[in-house]
């Protein structure tokens, strides 16, 4: 681990470079036209690049057992989580639609846009290498799990579709070379290459995230739904990090797994489950209502998780 910071200074850049994508789309600067173009970058090249800089060379993943127990635990994490807010949501939402919704975009933590810059700064290569191969098991997650549990969700039998996406396909290809022995015998320049194109997936991801946010917000979203908003800060900011953290610190875990499931405990609802409940007939306000409120509140509940626990790594 490296010299640790001010927890606040370190996270709030984070949600500074997210709000200059929400202004930069309302000025009409960057515009929905150019989205499929950065997203194509983003997926298709940028992920892929940070993805072989970060595992090949990494020596927490030359170890066979790490190979198969983070994507193992990003499965489970979600899974816990969409199966904690659902049945909260059943007891204090009731109606159907909002508590599927609900379960759907609380259940999920953000797993790439905030963790990915919080552990380059605070941990080694071997923890965000870790990070990115627990990142597949989450994905297969969302994509499965967290499409089921919304009103009109339907899990389509496309595993081929969803297993060989680049930044999948990218994280797999690189934890068999790195077995192999890459680190020893890529060319510096390739390795330079990826390093570069690789540095730009967290500025672009968040900036994207931002921009979404903008394309879904509504005037006065916050000023209602305070039944929907509680239950998401208690759940998604307050018990599920207490369990997570709980396993994270207390299970004989690798060093870097462990780390992972700690900052990954910490985090809000993520942002892409606002795209899955307009895709498959969710309640927007009630997955904006989340998505909104964990990320202002994460400001405090970040610094306050991590600066806990790293008390104990």
């Amino acid at each position: 681990m490296t010299a640790t910071p001010n927890l606040l200074d370190l996270v709030l850049p984070v949600f500074l470079v997210i709000a200059s994508g929400y202004v930069l789309r309302r000025a009409g600067i960057f515009t929905e036209e150019g989205d499929r173009s950065l997203l194509g970058l983003l997926v298709n090249l940028f992920l892929p690049c940070l993805a072989l800089d970060v595992i090949i060379g990494n020596e927490a993943l030359e170890t066979p057992a790490n190979w198969i127990l983070p994507p193992l635990l990003g499965f489970l994490v979600p899974a816990l989580g969409y199966l904690v807010c659902l049945l909260g949501a059943r007891v204090f939402l009731r109606d159907t639609k909002r508590s599927r919704t609900f379960a759907s975009v609380a259940g999920l933590q953000n797993y790439g846009n905030i963790p990915l810059p919080i552990c380059l700064a605070l941990f080694d290569r071997d923890v965000v290498g870790v990070l990115l191969a627990f990142n597949m098991g989450v994905d297969i997650a969302m994509w499965t799990l967290g499409v089921a549990i919304m009103p009109g969700g339907q899990v389509k039998d496309d595993w081929r579709k969803i297993l060989l996406s680049p930044p999948i396909a990218s994280v797999a290809a690189g934890i068999v070379l790195n077995a192999m022995g890459a680190g020893h015998w890529v060319p510096q320049a390739v390795d330079g290459a990826w390093h570069m194109l690789g540095l730009c997936a967290v500025p672009v991801g968040l900036l994207v995230t931002g921009a979404v946010l903008a394309d879904h917000m509504r005037p006065g979203i916050l000023k209602s739904g305070w039944d929907t908003i509680t239950l998401a800060l208690v759940l998604r900011l307050g018990l599920l990090p207490i369990i997570i953290l709980g396993a994270g610190l207390w299970l004989p875990l690798d060093p870097a797994i462990r780390t992972v499931l700690v900052v990954q405990s910490a985090m809000p609802s993520a942002v892409f489950p606002v795209v899955l409940a307009k895709m498959h007939g969710g309640d927007m306000p009630t997955a904006l209502r989340i998505v909104l409120a964990t990320s202002i509140a994460s400001l405090i509940t970040i610094p306050f998780w991590l600066g806990w626990a790293m008390k104990f790594l």
